[in-house]
């Protein structure tokens, strides 16, 4: 994934949603698939809705993707990439296990809330992508998977946290930061951050190490 950030909108005009994604055409197809696919969900959405939303022809859509299946796979891999730099960077950096583990629920939570429209996609529609996508997906979640372990069992090392399940426990955290993009509402009374901050807390309560004290 490169330096640009997958983001939902605009803020002040100072970030472009997909900049990473070019040429132009290609990035505004991408961003018409997002939010159809969010709205509407994959099977739903059809490739005209996609185009119209761009403000393109249909045929227009093929010169950039062959298939509509071809623009979820892109918008997965982005997503995915992602999440796996969030999780890897908390897993890899300096600190307790306690704090890592702050660290990474904060920071995977707070992208699931400012990129929920996003998130939708990369985390709900897997099972729409061909088998050679889907197979490449999955890899990416173990790897997800495995940073979260990592630092569950450095905790259970050190004695910081006291989990008898590490691999169920794993999946709870994930899941629970997941499904923040299935209810998080910009125009709800919490930020991303303040979210990202609340969910941190639980986790630490949830594998039995004291909570972060606010500064």
């Amino acid at each position: 994934m490169g330096t640009a950030d997958v983001v939902e909108g605009t803020a002040g005009g100072e970030e472009k949603p997909w900049g990473e994604v070019t040429p132009e055409a290609a990035r505004r197809l991408l961003v018409a698939a997002v939010e159809a696919f969010a709205e509407r969900g994959y099977h739903a959405t059809t490739t005209r809705d996609i185009a119209g939303r761009a403000g393109m022809s249909p045929a227009a859509l093929y010169i950039h993707y062959k298939t509509k299946e071809e623009l979820l796979h892109r918008i997965s891999r982005i997503g995915h990439d992602k999440a796996l730099e969030i999780l890897e960077s908390a897993a890899d950096g300096e600190g307790t296990a306690a704090e890592r583990l702050s660290d990474a629920v904060r920071s995977f939570v707070r992208w699931h809330a400012g990129h929920h429209m996003t998130a939708r996609v990369v985390q709900y529609e897997l099972d729409a992508l061909g088998a050679e996508h889907r197979t490449e997906i999955v890899e990416l979640r173990r790897r997800s998977d495995a940073a979260v372990r990592r630092i569950l069992n450095d905790g259970v090392a050190a004695g910081e946290f006291d989990v008898p399940d590490v691999p169920g426990t794993t999946l709870a955290v994930l899941s629970l930061c997941i499904d923040v993009a299935r209810w998080f509402n910009t125009q709800g009374r919490r930020t991303p951050d303040e979210v990202g901050a609340l969910y941190a807390d639980l986790v630490l309560r949830m594998v039995g190490a004291a909570p972060a004290q606010k500064k």
